[in-house]
């Protein structure tokens, strides 16, 4: 048996390089996995199944608050926001239905009002910080960042408006989401 065989050569181990394209080329083609960012597209990590079992507990008790309350529509990964000149696909995305735009047959021209995230364990965390920012930037009002390790949720309202909570404490949807509640603890069952 080769001594070589089943194992990755270094090249292959490394994250690949990120492709130039622009905003229209991006939009023109469904390209499932990645993102558009100044300019280049760049790969998503792939989900996990810890990180789909925390985006399906986000959507469970969210969207169950959302639909009874009338109060917009709840998205999952799939979904892409346009934020300036960057596209993203949140984990999970709340639109409040003052603003649904009328043509939803295509990426959301409006940020999402909140905009969920849940940490991989290839995220690097000025990433993921640069990315809450980018929605803030963008006019996303709430954004709400999971880390499945330590089981916590990190609040952004602003660059200098930010709350760390975990299990022993209760998120919440402020003004964005009114009425939404559940214990922290619930979005790592």
């Amino acid at each position: 048996m080769n001594s070589q065989q089943g194992r990755e050569h270094p090249q292959e181990m490394l994250p690949p390089e990120p492709v130039a394209m622009t905003l229209e080329e991006f939009l023109q083609n469904d390209l499932e996995g990645y993102e558009y960012v100044e300019g280049e597209l760049v790969p998503m990590s792939p989900p996990s199944m810890e990180h789909g079992e925390i985006s399906t507990n986000v959507i469970r008790y969210l969207d169950s608050h959302v639909y009874q309350h009338q109060l917009g529509r709840v998205y999952t990964a799939e979904t892409t926001f346009k934020l300036g000149e960057r596209l993203v696909k949140p984990d999970v995305a709340f639109v409040s239905t003052a603003r649904l735009p009328e043509n939803r047959r295509q990426a959301s021209p409006v940020p999402p009002d909140l905009a969920v995230e849940v940490v991989s364990p290839t995220d690097v965390q000025y990433n993921v910080t640069e990315k809450a920012f980018a929605y803030l930037d963008a006019g996303t009002r709430l954004v709400w960042v999971i880390e499945p390790v330590a089981k916590t949720v990190t609040v952004y309202r602003s660059q200098t408006d930010i709350k760390f909570l975990t299990c022993e404490d209760t998120l919440t949807g402020e003004d964005v989401v009114e009425g939404f509640s559940c214990q922290v603890a619930q979005l790592f069952e």
